[in-house]
């Protein structure tokens, strides 16, 4: 089950959530679904984050290119630098995915080995959380 828990953490959340409520007793097993879990918390907020963010900066850019061709003052370049940042912000999210992709076949191949392998800051977290001694 702990196995199955960083395998299916590709898929988001959902897996590891449930995975980790209904096999509470097992020890080795709440610990490899909670860090799953708290690995996908922390990337799913700062997804949203960055999402709101150029969001925000594409919407105040786009108020100030229509403010700018009605006579008002706006940075000329302002509307196709946030064209230039898309891409930038795309790779981050490839970038992302591609880590969380790896973190989910390590960890369940040590799952699956049996090994207590702690995801870097997770781990503790998880150890702490679950009232664990430290590795």
């Amino acid at each position: 089950m702990a196995t199955l828990a960083q395998a299916l953490s590709i898929l988001g959340f959902l897996a590891p959530l449930i995975i980790f409520l209904i096999k509470r007793q097992s020890r080795f097993v709440s610990f490899h679904a909670l860090q799953a879990l708290l690995w996908h918390i922390t990337y799913l907020v700062l997804v949203m984050v960055v999402m709101m963010v150029f969001v925000a900066v594409f919407a105040f850019t786009l108020m100030s290119q229509v403010t700018n061709s009605q006579g008002h003052s706006a940075p000329p370049g302002a509307f196709p630098a946030v064209f230039l940042i898309f891409p930038f912000i795309w790779l981050v999210f490839a970038a992302a995915g591609i880590c969380n992709l790896v973190l989910a076949v390590v960890y369940a191949v040590k799952a699956g080995q049996g090994e207590w392998a702690n995801y870097p800051v997770f781990g503790k977290w998880a150890r702490k959380l679950l009232k664990m001694a430290p590795a």
